[in-house]
């Protein structure tokens, strides 16, 4: 049987560069950092925002107003086509129905259903929202909408 040799490609090894080993290395003396000052230093970094010891714009601004995004509510987006193509005629679309499909990602998401694509069954629609073009579509094939109360 030929013997089977196995070569690097040109270029996939080099050799680990070694800095402060001398002038004639061509990386001595600064080790190629350039000059003195802090970024030549080890753990020369500074932070996002960092202003040269100066009050940063930041937290030179007063925090002023109120803020809604610790009580805003995320929806799990559905369209028609989606209850479509998944529910059969008669069936309940609701939170476990949508998780057991794969239509929903975590339990326990608001749910909300967009009138996008059409509905030839009848389905009943048991979620948090529902868009008034996605209740009418619904409703045109004899389907029932039941929107939950958010809290």
């Amino acid at each position: 049987m030929a013997e089977l040799i196995l070569n690097a490609p040109e270029g996939a090894n080099k050799k680990k560069t070694i800095v402060g080993r001398g002038s004639s290395s061509g990386h001595g003396k600064t080790s190629g950092k350039g000059n003195k000052g802090q970024q030549s230093r080890s753990g020369g970094k500074t932070y996002v925002g960092f202003e040269g010891g100066q009050m940063p714009l930041y937290r030179r601004i007063a925090r002023k107003g109120f803020s809604n995004y610790h009580f805003k509510k995320e929806y799990e987006v559905i369209n028609i086509r989606d209850i479509e193509s998944k529910y059969a005629a008669g069936e309940t679309v609701n939170e476990e129905s949508l998780l057991a499909k794969g239509l929903v990602k975590k339990s326990g998401m608001l749910v909300k259903v967009l009138g996008d694509g059409e509905l030839t069954k009848k389905v009943t629609v048991d979620v948090a929202k529902v868009s008034a073009s996605a209740k009418a579509k619904i409703e045109k094939v004899g389907g029932s909408v039941v929107v939950k109360s958010e809290e």
